[in-house]
């Protein structure tokens, strides 16, 4: 009988690739029990203070905002999905991965600056960025230049309100935060998951 031949080795994985934490997301964590918790009992003590009409008054206000909202949450997700499949991964690790340097903090910041959308848009492609090889670091310059620079923010709310000025001058003092922030995150981030060394560094 003919030696079955030997199966090929799997592919070592690309030691320059950024680790993943392998963390599973489990549906009920201590987050959501706190929360269930302090639900709990400020229930009790809307109770206690009004009675069952004030309890279901409240219940049946949150049941109409989640159903605003949901739509909102559900279009979110699916964009951040889609993000996740149509970006090329080689390009995006490439502009925004662990490699990049000080560019892939500034395509963070410029990204999140001109991003549209409130937090149903921005978090999913976050976390599609993250998922298709964008590192921690340009995805926290990409966040945080949503939150300060934002110009959907700016142009509909802060200019009518607090002026030209103001809203010109907040902006640039903020521009160097997000490069800031991205760098301290990426600093962090390689001491809390070393990669690990390659087979022939370890000889």
């Amino acid at each position: 009988m003919s030696e079955i031949p030997p199966k090929d080795p799997a592919p070592a994985e690309d030691a320059d690739s950024e680790p993943r934490p392998g963390r599973v997301r489990k549906p009920i964590g201590w987050s959501t029990i706190i929360i269930a918790i302090l639900v709990a009992v400020s229930a009790v003590l809307v109770w206690r203070r009004d009675g069952a009409d004030g309890v279901l008054d409240i219940l049946t206000h949150d049941l109409s905002l989640f159903g605003g909202i949901l739509p909102r949450v559900l279009a979110g997700c699916l964009l951040g999905a889609f993000i996740s499949e149509i970006l090329p991964h080689e390009k995006v690790s490439r502009s925004l991965g662990p490699k990049s340097g000080l560019m892939g903090l500034l395509i963070g910041t410029a990204f999140g600056a001109i991003l549209p959308g409130g937090p149903f848009t921005a978090y999913p492609v976050a976390s599609a960025l993250l998922a298709v090889g964008a590192d921690f670091g340009a995805t926290i310059a990409m966040v945080v230049s949503w939150t300060l620079i934002g110009y959907g923010r700016a142009v509909a709310w802060e200019i009518p309100i607090m002026g030209t000025d103001f809203t010109l001058w907040r902006i640039v003092i903020s521009l160097p935060l997000p490069v800031l922030a991205g760098a301290l995150g990426r600093f962090v981030y390689v001491r809390l998951y070393p990669k690990p060394l390659a087979k022939e560094d370890e000889n």
